[in-house]
């Protein structure tokens, strides 16, 4: 593939079940070796697009291209290069993570040390406890381990981290980070959005089969809302808050009235909207949209 090209390329993807519209026309690019989160709520389309990228699911139309291959004939040459990770999986109960691991380096050419792999999924504490007996944790890290064994190019991550307590949840996304470390080109799915704000270099705000927005979450609020957020601590010591489109004007009635009073403004700060508050309203706008 060239260097040049994107990992992923989707133009005009749709998904239809019937009437159902799944997907409606989605447009994204993912460069090598970047981290692009499909973000948004349960039903918004981000698993069947997955799944169609993935060669799992074929598509109503819309052309796909993932590292130069069409999926949907799901040839050899791109799943050699492709490493997933699903919402859930089945795996043989009575095997250590050691002999799975082992057991999938077998199926690929060129796989990744086997120790190695143990150690960037962080198995190496359970790695010879049977499968039946590891936690949710430890059984979601043995997926990660088995998508990374062939050394792919590109991971799909689904909903990586669903029902998952904080402490797991971090372990995960210190596995996501080694993978971009390594220089891996990541699609992760979420719904949740510090997961989307710690780990993406680009996100896609996902809706009813349709994307709202893209961009790097910390960049996405600037190009989606000409908003501020002023805060402060009133007379009173309350904290107070005000949106506005124009915080000069609004920050110099407040230190005027400040300095006229003799006080200071404790605890003032100006901020542009977070990608929870453009997520929020962005979905929130696309619900209150007339049905087409």
């Amino acid at each position: 593939m060239d260097s040049a090209a994107p990992a992923i390329l989707v133009r005009d993807l749709h998904k239809s079940y019937g009437d159902v519209h799944a997907v409606q026309g989605v447009d994204f690019d993912v460069a090598p070796g970047e981290v692009f989160g499909l973000l948004g709520p349960n039903g918004a389309g981000k698993t069947t697009t997955v799944e169609i990228l993935e060669g799992y699911r074929a598509r109503t139309s819309g052309i796909v291209s993932v590292l130069g291959h069409d999926p949907g004939g799901r040839p050899r040459a791109l799943r050699e290069r492709v490493g997933i990770v699903l919402q859930s999986s089945g795996i043989y109960r009575h095997a250590t993570p050691r002999e799975l691991v082992t057991h999938w380096a077998g199926f690929y050419r060129a796989p990744r040390d086997v120790d190695e792999v143990i150690d960037l999924a962080g198995l190496r504490a359970s790695e010879h406890v049977l499968t039946r007996k590891l936690s949710g944790g430890q059984a979601r890290r043995l997926d990660f381990a088995l998508a990374l064994v062939g050394d792919p190019e590109l991971v799909f991550l689904d909903e990586p981290t669903t029902g998952f307590d904080p402490a797991a949840r971090r372990t995960a996304w210190d596995t996501i980070r080694a993978l971009a470390d390594l220089g891996k080109t990541v699609l992760l799915t979420t719904h949740y959005l510090d997961e989307a704000q710690a780990l993406c270099d680009r996100v896609a705000i996902v809706k009813d089969g349709r994307i709202l927005a893209v961009g790097a979450p910390a960049q996405l609020g600037v190009g989606a809302s000409s908003r501020y957020r002023v805060s402060w601590r009133d007379e009173s010591g309350e904290l107070a808050e005000r949106e506005t489109d124009d915080p000069t004007a609004l920050l110099h009635q407040l230190t005027s009235a400040a300095l006229a009073r003799g006080t200071g403004l404790e605890d003032l700060s100006v901020s542009r909207p977070s990608l929870e508050d453009v997520y929020l309203e962005l979905t929130a706008e696309a619900a209150e949209e007339p049905s087409r």
